[in-house]
Formats: structure tokens, sequence, C-alpha cells
């Protein structure tokens, strides 16, 4: 009794289906052979994986009782029906293999089996040949469908041993990943420690020549002093990520006002607004002192950073704007500038560290992408969140959330000051 095209179409239906739950390619394969073996009425079936460097097949999967003997055995490119369907492409039926010499017989000594005929069909992955599907013994001849459902489970097979490629590269890809990441985190920390002690030193002995010397080289101590500051703060914005990652950090909370927070950090910032000259002004209720439990000094670093970041991109005339507002559980504070703005294409990202918007701006003023990392590591070790919002071209709203009764998940949904 032939199996009729329904009966094959529903089988390989089901092969199909239970492709997209594979959860192991064992199991599969082991299906993928019972559906060939029953769909060509064969005696059995095996999986071939060709082998470039050696240029011979090994088996991929044969069925248990054959295992053991065979699973070691290498069959040659050349001289096996294996290597023919291979090197052609196409499927090839041999009826009577004692009269054929393309039939590799060492096999069948090995695990005593008898080939009398056989059908096989490359298994094809993006057109190239990555192995041979093979069925044994059918009692009448093999037909042309035959050879199209052994097809059509050779094209499963391939999807099969695809997904598992893909997904063994994946894991791959995210051990490297980690290690690197735990080897950047190394490095930070190791480099930000030993920077600390040389950079103290630099800055000390600078300001004691400042006072030593005449006015004819202060230009030339001022340089040092002006930038060994700014490595300093770069090795602070370092230590400051890694202690919060590393889970070094400590949030020091005490009852403090937002208000007081914003008024001091525009006081330190008009100079620079005023050298640009751009309007700098706070936007907060007169009589709200917006009193939270936070770190202060961390949270000082947060608005630093983010009106550094504003006062930066923002060009000569424009306006930069601190505003801070009662929520019912949270305390609301944006930064808010009509500058340059970010790019659409760069927004997911500001926030990672040593991330940068590529453009002519950003390699300008410099920066090494830490400031929207510190703000946003700062704000998160408060159980806050902070977002942005942007338009190239029409300037930038950063906004953050500190719980008033120190929740640890923020809203979700909370109105921008910008709608």
């Amino acid at each position: 009794m032939t199996v009729e095209s329904s009966q094959i179409l529903s089988r390989i239906i089901e092969i199909t289906r239970n492709l997209g739950t594979m959860t192991d390619l064992e199991t599969y394969l082991q299906s993928v052979l019972s559906a060939a073996t029953e769909l060509t009425e064969s005696e059995s079936a095996s999986l071939l994986e060709y082998d470039e460097a050696s240029r011979d097949f090994s088996f991929k999967f044969v069925p248990w009782f054959h295992r053991d003997a065979i699973s070691s055995e290498r069959v040659p490119l050349q001289g096996s029906v294996a290597g023919w369907v291979f090197q052609h492409l196409k499927p090839l039926a041999i009826d009577d293999v004692s009269n054929d010499n393309r039939h590799y017989n060492r096999i069948d000594d090995i695990a005593g089996f008898t080939t009398t005929s056989i059908l096989g069909v490359p298994i094809l992955v993006h057109g190239k040949p990555v192995g041979v599907l093979e069925v044994f013994n059918k009692q009448s001849n093999y037909t042309s469908e035959d050879a199209r459902a052994l097809e059509a489970l050779a094209a499963l097979t391939a999807a099969s041993l695809q997904n598992n490629l893909l997904e063994k590269n994946m894991l791959a890809t995210q051990d490297e990943m980690r290690e690197l990441d735990r080897l950047k985190n190394e490095f930070i920390a190791i480099t930000s420690h030993e920077l600390r002690t040389p950079l103290g030193l630099i800055l000390g002995y600078a300001t004691f020549l400042k006072e030593l010397l005449g006015s004819e080289h202060q230009e030339q101590v001022d340089a040092i002093i002006r930038n060994s500051s700014r490595l300093k703060e770069i090795v602070e914005s370092l230590s400051s990520v890694d202690n919060f990652q590393s889970g070094g950090a400590l949030v020091r909370s005490r009852r403090v006002s937002i208000t007081r927070i914003v008024e001091d950090v525009v006081v330190s910032f008009h100079e620079m607004a005023d050298k640009k000259g751009i309007t700098l002004k706070s936007d907060i209720d007169p009589g709200h002192a917006l009193w939270v439990d936070i770190d202060g000094g961390k949270i000082a670093i947060v608005l630093s950073n983010l009106l550094k970041n504003a006062l930066t991109f923002t060009n000569e005339g424009g306006e930069v704007v601190i505003r801070g507002e009662q929520q019912p559980d949270f305390i609301q504070v944006s930064v808010k500038d009509n500058g340059v703005g970010i790019p659409a294409r760069d927004l997911p990202r500001i926030f990672e560290r040593f991330y940068q918007v590529e453009s002519h701006l950003t390699r300008r003023h410099g920066g090494m992408g830490l400031g929207l990392s510190v703000a946003k590591v700062m704000v998160e070790m408060h159980g806050g969140r902070i977002w942005a919002e942007s338009a190239e071209g029409a300037g930038s709203t950063f906004t953050f959330l500190l719980p008033v009764n120190q929740q640890p998940d923020p809203p979700e949904t909370v109105k921008p000051f910008s709608e």
C-alpha cells in the first residue's frame, strides 16, 4: 500500500509546525528521519553533513540501532551516493545498488546492514549544499513523489540546522559581550583609581605655582589647572558609573529642597551662560520648596550635567529653562533648551556610557559621552527615571522623576512639560 499525497502533505505540515517549537535539534532530526522512512516506505534513513576541511561526510544523525557502529565513520565525497548528490545538487535514486559503483558499501559492512536500494537528496542552505538526506530499502522502486517528499524534509532539515547555528552564534555573542563588558568595567575601575593620585598632585602643585609665579606665567598655569580639573571630572564620572554598576555606590538620603538645588546650580552656571549669550533661568512656583528625601549631592550632579549639556549645545541668543513641579508621588524636574536638538536615530542611545551624537557640533565641543550616563545612574540610584525628548534643530527637554517616598518603580507615563 502506497502513501497517499494527502498523508504526505499532512505529515510534512506537522514537521513544519514542529520546527517553530523546536527546543532540541536531535529530537527534531529524529522526527524528520522517522517521517522520511514513513513517507517513502523505506527501511531506514540517515543524515550526512559535509566537512569542508576533510572533504568528506560525517553522520549527523542515524537511527539509534546504527548509531554506535557508524556514528564516527566517514563517507567519501568521491565514490558515494551522498557525494554524487552533493556535487550535482539533485536527487538520486538507485533501485539496485549491487549494479552501481556509486554506492559506498563499507558502511554496510560496519553496521551489519544490507542496502538494496537508496534515494538521496541534497540539503541546501541559501543555495549552498551542506549535507545529504538518504533513505534505504524500499520494497518497490523509488518514485518522483518519494523524491519530492524527501526534498521537502531536506528543506526543513536545513532550516533546523540553520536555526541551531544561529542560536549557538547568538549565545556565543552574548558570552563575548559579557566578557567585553567585564573587561571594560575592570579597565575603567583600575584607570580611574590610578589617575586620582597623580591628578591630585598636579592640581595641588599647579595651584601652589600660581601663587608663586608672576603674571607672565599665569596663562600657562591656568591652562594646567583648567585641563587637570577637566580630567578630574572625567575620572569622577567614570567612578560614579562604575560604582553604581558594581554595587559600590551609596545613597545618603536626607530631607532636601529641590528648589534650593536648582537655585544653587543655576548660580554656578550663570557665568558659562553669560559668556555664550544664553538666557538661563529657573521656573518653579513661588513658595514651593519641593522637599524630598534624596542624596542632594548626587542630584546636584544630575542637574549640573543636564544643564552643562544644554548650555553646550545651545547657540548664542538661546534660552535654557529649569523647571520643577510636584506630582502626587514624585518630584518632576526638567531642563529645556532651544538648541541644536538630537537626531531621532541617536535619541534612544544618548544615555549609554561613551555614546556621542555623531555630528560636527559634538566633535567640536568634545567630551567623552559620560555626563548623561552619569545623570541616568544617579537618578536610578534614587529609584527614579530619566528620559529625553528632542527634535533636531528645535531643542531638547531632559526630564527626571524622583519618588517622594522612595518608591522603586516610577510611573510609566507622566505628562512631560513639553506637552
